[in-house]
């Protein structure tokens, strides 16, 4: 039986989602305990890899069982034997040719920001502390040439696996919302597409960030997307900020 796992997980003290030798993985905490389950080694496959530090609040995943579970039984099962910073939210019976990476047909990331002078303890896990002001207006304005299908080598990681470095933005925007706890703005960059690269929306939102801060205008961004240039992109943000929002499918 092909089961659909609907994942969230606090990033922070992992090594990103994939299998790594002596470093804690999502996929790695995942295939140890429902192999323990099936009394089996199991592959559990990711709808794509989250790098270290970030979260996921709609990850999704796929793994195939031979003994029988029913989909509460086997998230009751998995979450009593996870530690408490990965929970499986829900657990579906999926078609045979169901996958959750070449199934996808879209996923959504959110980047939150701390706009303010002091960063509250309660965020330093989620979310990235800017002290510096920003320009939200110039940053909503600069992203509006994010949209489309571009080349994105300028904005992902030289080791990336893909090749194919071409990707359709299809939504992105910025929110500021007033965060009681936090006692500031927290500012929300919202993108979605049919795939990522490996960095890219966080060298998307550090090349943002710069634009906010007067430090690069919407031309930089143009002009990097055009040429590939790199060094056009600004500093890649930190990981704590992002996380994986959705996994759209048919």
């Amino acid at each position: 039986m092909n089961y659909k796992l609907l994942i969230q997980y606090d990033g922070t003290d992992f090594h990103g989602w994939q299998v790594q030798e002596n470093a804690r993985s999502i996929q790695g905490e995942l295939e140890r305990v429902i192999g323990t389950l099936e009394d089996a080694p199991v592959k559990v496959v990711g709808s794509g890899r989250t790098d270290a530090g970030v979260h996921a609040e709609g990850q999704v995943a796929n793994v195939k069982l031979n003994r029988p579970f029913t989909p509460e039984k086997l998230r009751n099962a998995i979450n009593g034997n996870l530690w408490r910073d990965i929970r499986i939210m829900k657990v579906e019976k999926a078609p045979d040719d169901f996958h959750a990476r070449f199934s996808a047909k879209g996923k959504t990331y959110v980047y939150r920001i701390v706009n303010a002078p002091v960063m509250s303890p309660f965020w330093r896990r989620f979310a990235h502390h800017e002290s510096r002001p920003l320009d939200i207006a110039r940053m909503e304005a600069a992203s509006r040439f994010l949209l489309g299908e571009h080349d994105w080598t300028a904005f992902s990681s030289a080791n990336s696996d893909s090749e194919n470095k071409i990707r359709n933005i299809t939504d992105c925007g910025f929110e500021s919302l007033w965060d009681n706890r936090a006692n500031a703005n927290i500012i929300e960059f919202h993108i979605k597409a049919n795939g990522f690269l490996r960095y890219m929306v966080r060298s998307i939102v550090g090349t943002l960030l710069e634009v906010g801060r007067g430090e690069k205008d919407s031309d930089t961004i143009q002009t990097a997307i055009i040429s590939g240039d790199k060094g056009l992109a600004g500093k890649t943000a930190p990981a704590q900020g992002l996380t994986l929002k959705e996994v759209e499918y048919q």
